[in-house]
């Protein structure tokens, strides 16, 4: 069973939930302007961003028009190159952070399947373990019931007049609880017997 967060617990997750997007979107800025700098400088690299921000730009116009009830054949102007860069830059920063993100909520749940496995595990070693004491337990009575019915047998025979003397090798060697159970029986039959 999981045990419930506490007030503090999830009063902090929102925070930090804030703090962590702020955060990638701070990582992220310098990443999409690194890309416009490339893009400048590489040709092949700036065709290559261009091609993604137009596919990108008749992607959502597509999208727009259809919401809006709009005709969606109708042609679609290019964007120009430098606002292209800029959008594929922005873009590849967006998927960059979604990225991120994305690989720390897979991190975070692969974590917590580990845990609940290590805990499932540990539940059952301590099954079996429980199990194991409860099958010794089991054995232990079984061989006091069997003592038990040893000595019921000895004392209802004709009393020995060598008390000291065990009649039986078998009750002379208890073993476990058997031997406490053994040693009452025998004092109060000898308490008996004084009587």
């Amino acid at each position: 069973m999981s045990q419930p967060k506490s007030l503090v617990q999830q009063t902090m997750v929102l925070p930090l939930l804030k703090l962590g997007t702020l955060a990638l979107r701070t990582i992220c800025k310098p990443i999409a302007n690194r890309l416009k700098k490339e893009a400048g400088v590489n040709p092949k690299f700036r065709q290559f961003i261009i091609n993604i921000a137009q596919a990108n730009h008749r992607f959502t116009t597509k999208l727009q028009r259809r919401a809006s009830g709009r005709v969606t054949d109708a042609v679609i102007r290019p964007l120009n190159e430098e606002r292209a860069v800029q959008a594929a830059a922005d873009l590849l920063g967006e998927l960059f952070a979604f990225t991120v993100a994305g690989a720390a909520l897979v991190y975070e749940v692969q974590r917590n399947a580990r845990g609940e496995a290590k805990k499932e595990e540990k539940r059952q070693q301590e099954l079996a373990e429980f199990r194991r004491k409860h099958e010794k337990m089991e054995n232990e009575i079984e061989e006091m019931k069997q003592r038990c019915c040893l000595l019921h047998e000895e004392l209802s025979k004709p009393v020995n007049k060598e008390l000291s003397k065990p009649v039986n090798k078998e009750l002379s060697k208890p073993t476990g609880l058997a031997w406490l159970f053994n040693y009452m029986c025998c004092r109060s039959a000898a308490a008996e017997k004084v009587q």
